[in-house]
């Protein structure tokens, strides 16, 4: 059977944005402080990660500081931070069940925000994106991408989709291997980048070829630079543990 996702590498500069995500990602990984302090990083990534995408969810741009120190309470960012720190174990399941998956972080993430009954259940089918995470689909951080613009388009979970959305893409990266360790902070670059982010997703979702590899090479570009940042990340964990 042929593989759905395979032509898109072949996008007009998506195999060269994909190989320069892929070095940066290399490199990030090469930093001497993962060695010492790479649980440390880890954990600063995954809670910058949730405060970024709970920021994307409700356009409030909430202090990571106060989030650290757990004085806010809004239930997306408790939400956001419930799904962050439960990826490094549902990774080891999205390839094989990744509807279950789903609705493990529709439940973590919309705890307290939507009826108890409706939790876990999308509201439209997920068979396609699902059926690329189980077929490992093309390349992985295509993959990732097809699978977080097509959360977006769907909307199987109002209210916590994009929260859940950015998860997916994040587990297929750990899950596939390119990002192991969940340490590329995507997450803040689309929040940097949101005007760019909102209007490639949409594209993505116009289904043309063009509006597909808009969204490729944000995707991808977010992967280099969020691969890029964690020098600086691990610098901050250094300076804090000494």
């Amino acid at each position: 059977m042929m593989d759905p996702l395979a032509t898109l590498n072949n996008l007009t500069g998506i195999e060269s944005a994909v190989s320069d995500a892929r070095s940066a990602v290399d490199g990030a990984y090469r930093h001497p402080a993962l060695r010492r302090k790479g649980g440390l990083v880890a954990a600063e990534v995954s809670l910058r990660s949730a405060v970024a995408s709970a920021s994307l969810q409700t356009s409030i741009l909430y202090p990571r500081e106060d989030v650290r120190s757990g004085t806010v309470l809004d239930a997306v960012v408790q939400g956001s931070l419930r799904i962050h720190s439960s990826l490094p174990v549902l990774a080891d399941r999205w390839e094989s069940a990744p509807a279950q998956v789903l609705a493990r972080l529709h439940v973590l993430g919309a705890t307290g925000i939507h009826e108890s009954d409706s939790l876990g259940r999308p509201v439209v089918p997920l068979d396609r994106v699902c059926g690329y995470v189980v077929a490992r689909s093309g390349d992985p951080l295509i993959r990732a991408a097809v699978v977080h613009g097509e959360m977006l388009a769907l909307n199987p979970f109002p209210g916590v989709n994009g929260l859940i959305a950015r998860a997916a893409a994040r587990l297929t990266l750990i899950a596939s291997g390119f990002d192991p360790r969940g340490l590329v902070l995507a997450e803040e670059i689309h929040l940097s980048r949101e005007p760019e982010y909102r209007g490639s997703s949409l594209a993505f979702a116009s289904g043309t070829p063009d509006g597909i590899r808009s969204w490729l090479k944000h995707c991808a570009l977010s992967a280099t630079l969020g691969a890029e940042s964690v020098a600086s990340v691990a610098e901050v964990v250094t300076e804090a543990s000494q």
